[in-house]
């Protein structure tokens, strides 16, 4: 943990998240309580926990998108102020500007930013993701897989040092989504960017990781295991599900997992069951 903590390129240090009703100031959530995460330069780290736990809240504060209540949040040892300039964000949610195409989506980071190659460079990862014959089509006349590799060469086009990707491929087929597993693999060995990745697939965050981080259910969600993934890479996400070692880590994980889910399901029944 010590060598992870001194190139730590994304350190999160005992940060709480409370959150306070609008309508009712007495009322008050805590999502996350004393959570420290560590993400080293070129680490790819995943984080598993129930429904609700916070996993997306801990993103958000990494991206410098919330602040958090508590604690604080270090980026290659210099601390956070305001969004995070040395990320990129990847949303579970669509977030591709309808009005543009494939092309202009990849090219809107670049523009903002005022980086003179674009065009150029944007082409060049819509030719890396494998969408180079596609740059003239527009968000409705792409698929679902499609779109995420549109979303994915916006991320990486950028060249951040540091990538949060909050469950991009949930809403994939799984024959689509191994592909796009085995794509986000192949483009992080090439480059080695440190990687929070954010996920309720246990399979999904074995296969791709080199930590998993697991939460508890929330509220006041917090870490409560941490494993080293020491299955040999390259790996092949759909291939290494079935090797002894694959089997073995996931039995570990889930061990500590289920009773979390389990509490996580029975407060979502409770919340409808109160409605």
């Amino acid at each position: 943990m010590a060598e992870v903590e001194a190139a730590a390129a994304l350190a999160l240090h005992d940060v709480s998240c409370t959150f306070v009703s609008k309508h009712a100031p007495g009322q008050r959530y805590t999502a996350v309580r004393d959570v420290t995460l560590t993400v080293g330069a070129g680490e790819f780290v995943s984080v598993v926990g129930p429904t609700g736990c916070g996993k997306s809240t801990l993103l958000n504060v990494a991206a410098g998108l919330l602040a958090p209540s508590t604690g604080n949040v270090q980026i290659f040892g210099a601390p956070l102020t305001g969004v995070n300039a040395r990320a990129g964000y990847m949303f579970q949610a669509e977030s591709l500007m309808p009005w543009r195409t494939a092309l202009g989506n990849v090219m809107a980071g670049l523009e903002f930013r005022g980086i003179a190659d674009a065009k150029p460079r944007a082409e060049e990862w819509l030719r890396r993701v494998g969408l180079g014959g596609f740059g003239d089509r527009y968000p409705h006349q792409l698929s679902g897989g499609m779109r995420k590799r549109t979303s994915l060469a916006q991320t990486l086009a950028l060249d951040p040092d540091i990538i949060l990707m909050d469950e991009p491929f949930s809403a994939l087929d799984i024959q689509t989504r191994q592909l796009m597993e085995n794509e986000v693999l192949e483009l992080w060995q090439a480059k080695k960017k440190a990687v929070l990745f954010i996920t309720h697939d246990l399979d999904e965050a074995i296969a791709m990781s080199d930590r998993v981080v697991v939460l508890s259910a929330g509220p006041a969600s917090h870490p409560i295991g941490e494993f080293v993934i020491d299955i040999p890479r390259p790996r092949d996400v759909a291939e290494i599900k079935t090797t002894p070692r694959f089997i073995e880590l996931h039995a570990a994980i889930w061990a500590v997992l289920r009773d979390e889910v389990l509490k996580g399901y029975a407060q979502q029944l409770q919340v409808k069951a109160t409605a």
